[in-house]
């Protein structure tokens, strides 16, 4: 296993000489290796824009994003490292032994919660800014599998399986290391692998194209990858749009949003789905959009949090989806993994006051 040639280390620490060898075979991967993997990295290595999407494609990217439209309430789940050091921004790499939510997490009562809304998916948050992962990725020691880590469980496939079962769509946040973040030695973002302050841009963004390209791969069910950060500062549109084309030749019913750096640029079309973060989009807005939207007070569970009133939801609701968007509504689950009692019920009430 790839990871295991890698990686095979007890600790997330890395020395230079690491890195390198990192650096080394991932490359070599890239121009070697068979299957997926070296088919998408070998497509986004050629000129931005040099395999446009064809005709045909691009009707169905329309009819996929007609599709989404129909879908208009989602649930947005912030859960992670985050989660335990009461932060919106995990700075440095916190140990794995953090990450305890002291017993399984029952993602059933996340997607019951998200069923009495009547909400039709969700987006989990696989990797945020403190670069750990959700998921046993071949790209890094750092995440739920860690030898450290008590969880050792695979959560995004748990939240898969638990959405899928219920009818509801499953999707999947990624957190782009945006240069806005500054100081690579704060916010990283990515794992240690990969540190920022060792690496340079490029190899960031081969990197992260990786692992997104692992998660597809890994799990055929996800219908929906949300980039955070991920903009021109990253890549342009042209070599964004031509990496998720290489993504969907394997998974032609995908579909991406981007979530701009810039809040003057929010909402912007870039890839398939525009993004609006707790602001609504203009009502002459024709682009597929979909608006993100806070039901407590941040976006990772912290103590005390206290959830909108169910009316206030609604009006909410009703403005996105008038404005060719869906509504994303974060629910933050708390170091446990349960979600706020009080939050619980809003959703329940949100749904009855939707119903005919």
């Amino acid at each position: 296993m790839l990871k295991k040639t890698l990686h095979a280390k007890a600790s997330h620490d890395m020395s230079n000489t690491t890195r390198s060898r990192w650096a080394a075979a991932l490359l070599a991967a890239t121009l070697t290796a068979g299957g997926f993997l070296a088919g998408t990295r070998a497509f986004a290595a050629q000129p931005a824009g040099s395999q446009p999407a064809a005709p045909a494609e691009e009707e169905a990217v329309k009819a996929l994003q007609a599709e989404f439209l129909k879908l208009k309430f989602g649930m947005f789940i912030h859960f992670n490292m985050a989660t335990f050091h009461g932060v919106e921004w995990v700075a440095g790499y916190p140990d794995p032994s953090t990450f305890d939510p002291g017993g399984p997490v029952d993602t059933d009562a996340w997607a019951d919660a998200a069923v009495s809304a009547g909400m039709k998916y969700a987006v989990l948050t696989a990797k945020h800014v403190g670069g750990f992962c959700l998921w046993d990725s071949q790209y890094t020691t750092y995440d739920v599998l860690h030898p450290r880590c008590p969880y050792k469980q695979d959560l995004v496939a748990q939240f898969i399986k638990s959405f899928k079962s219920r009818g509801l769509k499953a999707g999947l946040y990624y957190c782009w290391r945006h240069p806005g973040f500054g100081d690579p030695n704060k916010h990283k973002v990515l794992p240690p692998e990969c540190d920022p302050a060792a690496h340079s841009l490029k190899e960031q963004i081969e990197f992260q194209k990786a692992q997104l390209a692992e998660l597809v791969a890994r799990y055929p069910d996800v219908f929906y990858i949300w980039n955070d950060a991920l903009d021109p500062k990253v890549m342009s549109a042209e070599e964004a749009r031509a990496f998720f084309h290489s993504l969907r030749g394997k998974r032609p019913r995908l579909l991406a949003s981007a979530n701009w750096w810039s809040w003057a640029k929010k909402g912007t079309p870039y890839l398939d789905i525009a993004v609006k973060e707790m602001r609504r989009f203009p009502e002459t807005n024709t682009f597929p959009g979909e608006t993100c939207w806070k039901l407590e007070q941040s976006w990772f569970w912290k103590k005390g949090a206290r959830p909108k009133p169910p009316a206030e939801v609604i009006r909410l609701l009703t403005t996105a989806n008038s404005r060719n968007s869906n509504f994303l509504l974060n629910v933050g689950p708390d170091r446990r993994g349960r979600m706020e009692p009080a939050s619980v019920r809003t959703l329940a009430e949100v749904g009855k006051l939707r119903k005919p």
